[in-house]
């Protein structure tokens, strides 16, 4: 959703311009095209070559620097941008977009574009809380303007408390988020679950997998990215929740049973790239276990079939996790479980499976048509999955 995108990102005087640098980095690792424009009051704080050595374009801080790059117009950056970001923002420059002034580069940029504008605001406590800062704010964000943040934690004063700029992912999420509202799956709505889910042999010990959630959770980002309303029912993960997507979080195979039971109704599409676990103790100790000689024996039962027992008017995605017999086990979990494509993933091969960053799968559909990936990030195979998913609904 980045890619080949132009962000113009405007840097103003606070303490937290240095983790803009962060912001234009990963914009630009993404593909995107950054160009910074500084008011004069960041340079203190930061330096242009920074930006310009992060993002190979010039800088851009007084109003007539553009000369030789672009057009000698002050709109050039505004026609070219498809969103303006402004990480951080101050009250100052809050207050002169609020009230329509343009006495500066950035402000100029943003009154002339018709792009999306997002402002990630950064400032001393008292100075965010005081009713005319949120009264620019609310007029603001009338106007369209998306706001994230801030964030609570310490403060350049030395002190806690709210006005702290967002956190980093938070915020090229919310760039991504924004660009991605006309994507391809504008308008559907996507159920995806992940993680591993727990079940309880009493009160501090379960049964559960080596799965991280990874893979579930770039699917959830990317469907977002696209476009899409997002359902993620999570089993517990030690990652963020991302941004924009709605969380239910699960512990057993039951309580996820029920949770995609109650929201895939009205879904377009559900993805299950949890790894459910298929067995649970018969009963649980509502004690903790004491260890004893002998051990101890433990009665299972075979948990929901999550994907079986879900039926409606959407399609269906299943994960697999092999360790041998790839294709043919996935071949026939598909039919099994009546779904429209089947991700199997072989969790033998170096790089690929529960716990890495990168997954080596192979996507097979209805049709028998066999599609094997190279080793992928997890993001990339999330996207490569969404769009046989956009597929599949284009043909419904």
């Amino acid at each position: 959703m980045l890619r080949n995108k132009t962000i113009v990102l405007g840097v103003t005087g606070s303490i937290a311009a240095y983790k803009a640098a962060e912001i234009a980095s990963q914009l630009t690792q993404a593909g995107a095209k950054v160009n910074v424009v500084m008011t004069k009051e960041a340079t203190q704080f930061v330096s242009p070559v920074t930006f310009r050595a992060l993002t190979g374009s010039p800088v851009v801080i007084e109003m007539f620097d553009l000369a030789s790059e672009f057009s000698v117009e002050h709109v050039s950056l505004a026609h070219s941008a498809d969103i303006v970001v402004i990480a951080p923002a101050t009250a100052n420059t809050i207050a002169k977009l609020a009230m329509g002034i343009a006495d500066d580069m950035l402000c100029c940029t943003v009154l002339a574009t018709k792009a999306p504008v997002l402002i990630a605001p950064a400032m001393e406590s008292n100075m965010y809380n005081n009713p005319i800062t949120q009264d620019n704010l609310s007029k603001l964000k009338a106007r369209g303007f998306v706001i994230v943040g801030p964030a609570t934690g310490w403060l350049a004063s030395g002190k806690e408390g709210v006005g702290r700029l967002a956190d980093i992912n938070d915020i090229v999420g919310s760039i991504r988020q924004v660009l991605g509202k006309s994507g391809d799956l504008a308008g559907k709505h996507i159920v995806v679950t992940a993680g591993g889910t727990q079940e309880p042999i009493d009160p501090v010990r379960y049964i559960s997998n080596r799965s991280s959630g990874k893979m579930g959770y770039a699917l959830a980002e990317a469907a977002r990215d696209r476009g899409a309303k997002v359902t993620l029912v999570t089993a517990p993960t030690s990652l963020p929740e991302p941004l924009g997507v709605e969380v239910i979080k699960v512990s057993t195979a039951q309580e996820m049973y029920q949770a995609v039971q109650n929201t895939v109704a009205k879904a377009d599409a559900l993805i299950m790239a949890a790894a459910v676990a298929d067995y649970r103790p018969k009963t649980a100790a509502k004690e903790k276990i004491k260890k004893k000689e002998g051990g101890i024996t433990l009665e299972l039962e075979n948990t929901p079939d999550i994907l079986s027992s879900v039926q409606g008017n959407f399609i269906k995605v299943g994960f697999a996790a092999e360790s041998s017999n790839l294709v043919e086990n996935a071949k026939r979990k598909l039919e099994q479980k009546r779904l429209a494509l089947i991700v199997a993933n072989d969790i033998t091969s170096k790089g690929s499976g529960f716990g890495a960053d990168t997954n080596r799968v192979t996507i097979i559909d209805r049709q028998g048509k066999v599609k094997s990936l190279p080793l992928l990030p997890k993001r990339e195979v999330a996207d490569k999955v969404l769009d046989r998913v956009v597929e599949l609904l284009s043909e419904r």
